[in-house]
């Protein structure tokens, strides 16, 4: 049977979509990119801001239309959150939990239809599912999730009503899975999570992400290891210490920031301040030279007012991100977010989002040009023109280059020059 995976959200999605697709696969079902002529459709929803869940309806309603006689199942955040609208919508309806469970209710409907809808309660898992990590495909990065859940509760956030508390592998199977996925052939793992720096909260033995990293990185020598978001509060003088001791750690750093004005973090109950978190990027700095620290910004949430903006605007810039991802706050229903007052007009939310883009674009262009005449190794993953193949630095810089055969390696690369947001470069052989 013919099958396509539509995904919405974060990489934990991913990882658990690419996880269905090895099931399905491992079922005797092709498993396609192709979007019309299918047998069934699984659409794995994000419900992260009220945008993302009118996203995941639309992506229901246009492959059911796409696909009139398909079967579609609908997983994921959003099903968890508002599981009588998806009702309406699938036929198969799960949540945020059991995929191999929706595998089986898929393959059982392809050969008998019938209609299945399973959404848990999130609170009420205590154990961390276990799924396959890598993809049929043979892609040059694997994802491995090795957290699920969160409490830290901010208030624009329903993520921790739709995953429920954290859940963590434990740190020897996190060893297995990377030694498994170094013997596939990947060469770059992401470890991956919900909220990864709350990472063995839950487990009898407390162990730490850097524990976990440290063992990864040893069952793994061969793979380049990358680390997911991060919550400002793991970044400590220890983390750091431990984590620059290896050789394999990729020196990019995702900060969750949101906003760069204290009062405005304090709505969103965020867990630091504008202090603390310059002190991780400082740390990082010290420990990791000419490292990569990327983060993601919320503009116009309920109360920022044009001086809060501005003081967002000048922290940032201190701060010289080497990228950004920059929204506009997007009111999700059911958070505390949704019911506060002085909700900001939607072309002010747009404009300051436009606004620190485009100082976000400079601040990228400025840690590009820093690499221009530095030699980095580079995983190169696809050629994208004749002859012409593209990759990333280690610091999560996407490098362009000519050469042959570049598919899945590890080369030095000497920086050349910056061109479309992106760096380009000499194969060194």
């Amino acid at each position: 049977m013919r099958i396509h995976i539509h995904t919405l959200g974060c990489k934990v999605n991913q990882f658990e979509s690419q996880a269905m697709e090895t099931m399905l696969t491992d079922l005797g079902h092709e498993v396609t990119p192709d979007e019309t002529g299918l047998d069934a459709v699984i659409i794995n929803t994000c419900a992260v801001t009220g945008e993302a869940a009118r996203k995941s309806r639309q992506a229901v309603r246009h492959f059911r239309e796409q696909n009139p006689g398909a079967i579609i199942a609908i997983c994921g955040c959003w099903s968890q959150a508002e599981a009588k609208s998806a009702a309406r919508l699938g036929d198969i309806v799960f949540g945020s939990a059991d995929r191999a469970g929706l595998v089986r209710a898929l393959d059982s409907a392809l050969h008998e239809r019938a209609c299945t809808v399973r959404v848990d309660d999130a609170f009420s898992r205590r154990s961390f599912e276990l799924l396959p990590a890598g993809s049929p495909e043979g892609r040059t990065r694997a994802l491995l999730k090795i957290e699920d859940g969160c409490v830290n509760f901010c208030s624009y956030c329903i993520i921790p009503y739709t995953r429920g508390r954290v859940r963590s592998l434990k740190t020897d199977k996190c060893a297995a899975e990377a030694r498994e996925l170094a013997k596939k052939g990947y060469k770059e793992i992401v470890l991956t999570g919900i909220e990864i720096a709350s990472y063995g909260s839950d487990l009898p033995e407390k162990p730490t992400l850097a524990g976990a990293v440290e063992a990864v990185a040893k069952a793994a020598p061969e793979c380049r290891i990358r680390l997911g978001s991060l919550e400002p509060g793991v970044v400590t003088e220890d983390f750091c210490r431990r984590l620059s001791a290896l050789s394999n750690l990729c020196p990019h750093f995702h900060l969750s920031l949101q906003s760069g004005c204290d009062r405005t973090l304090d709505a969103m109950r965020r867990k630091y301040d504008t202090a603390r978190f310059y002190e991780s990027v400082e740390l990082l700095r010290k420990y990791f030279p000419n490292c990569g620290i990327t983060a993601d910004l919320i503009t116009g949430f309920p109360g920022e007012t044009d001086a809060d903006f501005d003081a967002t605007l000048k922290f940032i810039e201190k701060c010289a991100f080497s990228s950004m991802h920059v929204f506009p706050y997007s009111v999700r229903e059911g958070t505390v977010a949704a019911k506060m007052e002085n909700q900001v007009p939607k072309a002010d939310k747009h404009r300051r989002a436009r606004v620190a883009a485009a100082l976000a674009k400079r601040m990228k262009n400025e840690f590009l040009l820093s690499q221009v005449g530095l030699t980095t190794p580079v995983l190169f993953e696809q050629e994208t023109a004749p002859g012409v193949w593209t990759g990333h630095t280690g610091n999560y810089c996407q490098v362009s280059a000519r050469g042959e055969k570049l598919h899945n390696a590890v080369v030095n690369v000497q920086i050349t020059g910056v061109s479309g947001g992106a760096l380009w470069g000499n194969v060194l052989l």
